[in-house]
């Protein structure tokens, strides 16, 4: 009796930790059902991770030469075609040179805490390499990582042990989170990354970002990070409401200078 009881609590360990270290795989499924319909620009894809997949969206550039690809990372709990910050970027770079590719990160129910995404970091590096490997195959080596809010955090978690398949990162409204979860401090994350970054925000962002701004310049300092730079858009709230022409401005011109030799 007794090792059955043992059995059985194991068995219901195991559940609970499915559930609360995996991606929530009914809310990608209504995420993919509903983003697929509504595509404009681009075409829907689907890649593989861990066994699973998961929705991309991919658009050529609309120019004579493709100066390379930027992988699209999107914030806590939505989609790759999210109308903040994703959308307007993976729709407009193609008109500049840069293909996108906009893909599913692992997310969590509406009513999950922030700290609850930490367990999440370990199954990030898997989609971004699949990604990855999905853009080399279009024969894209030059490929830029942009990420938005939790997107970033995910995408660091990615760039600490894989640095060498990206040329560039773009952070958008990334905050440092000291004192939560490792898996969640970007100011760690940074220390420990050495590629161009830029680093942009809004004035008018998330306590968590504006706070966190010396801590990661600090970070990149640690990390001798010499292409590391911060730029603060005023005016601009975490999701550059109003301000998206500005934004794909910065990022268009950062990347020219950045990543725009091939």
């Amino acid at each position: 009796m007794k090792k059955q009881l043992i059995s059985l609590l194991i068995i219901l360990l195991s559940l609970f930790s499915t559930a609360v270290f995996s991606s929530d795989a009914a809310k990608e499924k209504r995420w993919a059902n509903q983003v697929v319909d509504g595509i404009i620009v681009g075409d829907a894809v689907w890649l593989e991770a861990g066994g699973s997949k998961f929705l991309g969206i991919y658009t050529e550039n609309d120019t004579d030469i493709a100066k390379g690809a930027v992988l699209l990372l999107h914030g806590s709990g939505v989609h790759p075609n999210w109308p903040d910050i994703i959308q307007p970027l993976r729709s407009e770079l193609p008109e500049h040179g840069w293909t996108t590719l906009s893909i599913q990160m692992p997310i969590l129910a509406n009513d999950a805490k922030y700290v609850e995404y930490a367990p999440l970091m370990k199954e990030a590096p898997a989609r971004i390499d699949a990604a990855i490997n999905y853009l080399n195959s279009k024969f894209y080596q030059n490929i830029i990582i942009v990420a938005h809010s939790l997107g970033n955090t995910m995408a660091n978690s990615y760039l600490i042990k894989s640095s060498k398949r990206v040329r560039a990162y773009v952070a958008i409204g990334m905050d440092a989170y000291d004192g939560g979860p490792v898996e969640l401090n970007n100011a760690k994350y940074l220390a420990n990354i050495n590629l161009p970054i830029l680093d942009i925000y809004g004035s008018q962002d998330l306590d968590g970002v504006l706070s966190t701004t010396k801590q990661r310049q600090q970070a990149a300092r640690k990390a001798e990070n010499e292409n590391y730079r911060q730029i603060e858009v005023l005016g601009a709230n975490h999701f550059f409401n109003g301000q998206e022409e500005e934004l794909i401005r910065q990022v268009k011109s950062w990347l020219s200078n950045h990543a725009g030799r091939i």
